[in-house]
């Protein structure tokens, strides 16, 4: 069957849904249904979220959970986590409550430099280059103080441009490299604003320059973009207490943990093939603040992920350490984030999740988000090291099972008695159902 089809984006919305469930499905009147199910009864915020993306047929829900209890800085926060995934919300809100009766978590904002770049091409004297570079320096400041004005008001604007040499990568390649400051905006569109301008007066500016040859002249722009890696824009965040103090109900002895944890930590420094694993769990902490707030979880994914492998190989993001008898757990990540602009003024639920957090500003956000993957960390390695991560994590996920095979009230009751004491796996929960319904 041909499922092409010419001029999908100028149907209506009714009839984009009527093809695609002509044109994929064995019952077209059940995957309608299913996907009118998902609309929004207010049919205002429907509309704002058909206009998010194009071809827009349905929502997609996922579960929005909060993690109370979070000592940070010393307040108490409650964090929204938008995410999927089982024991995530329960291992970051577990976290939060062992920390608080330990000083809790302390978070601070490193720096807040964003970068962005004009990427060029050359063919002619680096000297004459970078002499024309100096000379018309301040016109790219100057062409651009429309896009600025209102940034520098809120005390952002440009920092800084460098010319950077790249040609002993690609021939005559260059760049004008720039950093920025956005102050509570993630400044994405402030930022290519800027760059497609520079692009602009660098090769107006290059055409007239009395000191280029016809072909020095002819300065070539490839692309003017921002960069997500932004390894000047770091939070840190860390918990730290005596040794002896970390124990409770299920550390009986405190400075065998703490040995085992620093290993494991260890470990994710040096291996790679765990430390992606360790680091994956860093982020659905990380992953959920940031969608529940609405950011970009992609960007910040990007970011995060090239940091990890800024020593050329990729390693651990988080650390640990004992010293004096004291054990201290941290992370620094690189964050660009936003608490104005894009969705954060659009999506109700984004809004909803900002005021639940105090309508933080975007260095407060970023401590948050750093505070969440370094708590998911934490409830994750503490689980490796002692009673192993399947025990709880498929406890959570038996709803899950439950809810696949559509069990009663009353099954429900007797298979979480039955697996109270038991381990829990997928083929052991469809074998006792199978066998409770015999």
């Amino acid at each position: 069957m041909n499922n092409a089809i010419a001029g999908f984006s100028k149907l209506s919305k009714e009839e984009k849904i009527n093809w695609i469930a002509n044109a994929y499905f064995s019952d077209s009147n059940e995957a309608i249904s299913i996907i009118k199910k998902y609309w929004n009864s207010d049919s205002k915020i429907q509309q704002l979220h058909d206009e998010f993306i194009e071809n827009t047929i349905t929502n997609f829900y996922l579960p929005l959970g909060v993690a109370p209890n979070f000592l940070i800085n010393g307040k108490y926060k409650t964090i929204p986590m938008a995410i999927e995934e089982s024991s995530v919300v329960a291992a970051a809100s577990k976290s939060a409550k062992y920390w608080a009766t330990r000083g809790g978590f302390k978070a601070m904002v490193l720096n807040t430099e964003k970068i962005g770049q004009v990427h060029f091409i050359f063919n002619g004297d680096l000297v004459k280059l970078e002499n024309f570079f100096k000379e018309i320096n301040h016109k790219f400041y100057e062409a651009t103080e429309s896009v600025t004005k209102n940034m520098q008001k809120r005390g952002g604007g440009i920092l800084s441009i460098e010319l950077r040499n790249k040609t002993s990568l690609i021939p005559n390649y260059y760049q004008l490299h720039a950093t920025f400051e956005t102050k509570d905006s993630m400044g994405a569109n402030f930022i290519n604003s800027c760059l497609e301008q520079f692009a602009k007066t660098l090769k107006e500016e290059a055409n007239s320059y009395f000191n280029f040859t016809e072909s020095e002249k002819n300065i070539e722009v490839v692309m003017s973009i921002l960069s997500n890696y932004v390894p000047n824009c770091i939070v840190r965040a860390e918990v730290s207490c005596k040794v002896a103090e970390l124990a409770d109900k299920n550390i009986e002895n405190p400075e065998v943990f703490a040995e085992k944890f620093v290993q494991a930590v260890q470990i994710a420094e040096v291996e790679p093939f765990r430390a992606v694993t360790h680091n994956k769990g860093i982020m659905n902490g990380v992953d959920a603040v940031v969608l529940a707030t609405g950011n970009d979880f992609r960007a910040v994914e990007a970011g995060i992920h090239a940091y990890a492998s800024r020593n050329g190989q990729y390693s651990s993001l988080s650390h640990a350490k004992i010293e004096d008898e004291i054990f201290s757990f941290w992370i620094e990540i690189p964050l660009a984030l936003g608490t104005v602009g894009g969705l954060t003024s659009l999506h109700p639920m984004v809004k909803l999740s900002l005021e639940m957090l105090e309508k933080p500003s975007a260095k407060e956000l970023m401590e948050v988000v750093a505070v969440a993957g370094l708590a998911q960390n934490f409830a994750a390695l503490r689980s490796l090291t002692t009673t192993g991560i399947q025990e709880g994590h498929m406890k959570m996920h038996l709803n899950n099972i439950l809810n696949q095979y559509q069990v009663t009230d009353e099954e429900r009751v007797l298979i979480k008695h039955h697996f109270k004491d038991t381990l829990v796996s997928h083929s052991a929960a469809v074998e006792f159902i199978e066998k409770l319904r015999k």
